[in-house]
């Protein structure tokens, strides 16, 4: 089967032009300003006004299955993920059980084979105890090894020095990192725990889990890797202080590269007072000037990457009366490029690296085959939008099956209007026209 995507405005790999992509069933066949010949069998869409991209690739989400999926599952937030533009993810091991063995892996694979419309990838778990299983990952089909180093959802603190050290001296591939220092942040809720309940809400957050446990945390992963030569990826950047570790120099050129997300970018601390436990996530969302300080950081490249860490919990898990029962993380993949898209019109970032840091950066820095950029023989892995139509979150037109965003009320100024996922139209204006399911994604190491 064969598509032609014509006259929309190209976007990818530091370039913008009007041109034209034809899809031969599942590969990218031509990419040109000419218009290519096609026969009476080709579907046509007319992309005049609009902006065509690669698909985004988040490599980083938790969609909770198995074992979680009363909040979330494969099928509910490949959806959302698909019609946000997202046509590839990467997902997290802290689910039940935790995916620390590889046959685990396997059976996530196969699973998400069965439900999933988007591409998939998942990460292996590391752990005080399983450095065999690190030692025999399958670099081609595991996306990257989660070193968490301070306590989140799923408790997989690794704090063992040994086991530290193995970790980034036989890792085969990539080590994304969770960095937050656990002993700072176990003795800030134990002093703020003496307080009496109400004075401990979401506004404390950013004061429990603090630039400091940040700091610190990262400055470790970053040494380790150095002294072993480990490739580091460091997750969700929320500080400006993080910021001095990291270089600016092109990504071809790192061994150790750096995540943001969207709610770093678009909240902070001041946003605590009117959504509360809804933007509640780990690291914390902290100050205007962190905000401000990561938003320049995508432009210099000190920030290589854009991952949402979509982490969706029931109303009942995250709107307590309690801090301390309070879940952190918060639904976000649907909204991710509209959410970055509204950073470029603010001239926060430029259109062009909107693109790199969510689609290319991430082929690039995981290693993934043949995705993340259009280009003849590539994947056709890609997305439509209408960067002059808004569109008004609600809860009833989020697709996430906990059923809420944070960005509920909020009018962003560009929509999704077509999404492909290996050439075949998934999504096209607000609608799912295929329930064709994605692939596992490869990788070249």
């Amino acid at each position: 089967m064969k598509t032609l995507i014509k006259n929309g405005t190209i976007v990818d790999d530091g370039k913008k032009f009007v041109g034209n992509i034809l899809i031969n069933n599942d590969l990218i066949k031509s990419v040109s300003t000419d218009l290519p010949q096609t026969d009476d069998n080709t579907v046509v869409i007319d992309a005049a006004g609009r902006l065509v991209m690669p698909g985004v690739i988040d490599e980083h989400v938790h969609f909770r299955e198995p074992g979680l999926t009363h909040k979330a599952d494969f099928e509910s937030e490949s959806r959302a993920a698909v019609a946000g533009g997202v046509t590839s993810f990467m997902d997290m091991p802290n689910v039940n059980p935790q995916t620390t063995t590889n046959e685990l892996l396997e059976q996530r694979i196969e699973l998400a084979a069965q439900k999933s419309v988007a591409n998939f990838a998942f990460y292996l778990g590391a752990t005080n105890n399983n450095i065999d299983e690190i030692r025999k990952a399958d670099t081609a089909k595991v996306c990257g090894i989660k070193l968490f180093m301070g306590s989140s959802t799923g408790n997989m603190l690794v704090n063992q020095t040994d086991m530290l050290d193995a970790v980034f001296a036989e890792s085969p591939c990539i080590i994304v990192a969770h960095c937050e220092d656990e002993q700072i942040i176990r003795t800030n809720i134990e002093r703020y725990k003496t307080l009496p309940a109400n004075d401990v809400d979401a506004t404390c957050h950013p004061k429990i889990r603090t630039a400091e446990a940040c700091l610190k945390s990262t400055e470790r992963a970053v040494a380790l890797a150095t002294k072993h030569g480990a490739r580091l990826h460091v997750a969700h950047l929320s500080t400006a202080t993080e910021l001095a570790l990291f270089e600016a120099k092109p990504l071809a050129d790192k061994l150790i590269t750096a995540e943001t997300c969207p709610h770093y970018l678009f909240f902070d601390e001041s946003d605590y007072m009117t959504l509360g436990y809804r933007i509640k996530c780990n690291p914390s969302i902290k100050s205007a000037a962190d905000r401000t300080a990561l938003a320049e950081a995508l432009t210099t490249g000190k920030i290589d990457a854009i991952g949402t860490d979509h982490a969706p919990h029931l109303p009942a898990e995250k709107f307590g009366d309690s801090y301390f029962t309070s879940a952190s993380g918060m639904p976000s993949i649907q909204h991710s490029l509209p959410a970055m898209l509204d950073l470029w019109k603010a001239g926060k970032i430029s259109l062009e690296n909107v693109v790199r840091k969510m689609c290319n950066a991430p082929a690039d820095i995981f290693k993934i085959d043949r995705r993340g950029y259009l280009r003849p023989g590539y994947k056709a892995d890609i997305v439509i939008v209408d960067a002059d139509k808004p569109q008004t979150v609600t809860a009833a037109n989020t697709l996430y099956k906990c059923g809420w965003s944070p960005f509920e009320g909020h009018t962003f100024g560009s929509t999704v209007t077509h999404t492909f996922v290996n050439g075949t139209l998934v999504y096209c204006n607000g609608e799912f026209v295929s329930d064709k399911k994605g692939e596992a994604l490869r990788f070249n190491r």
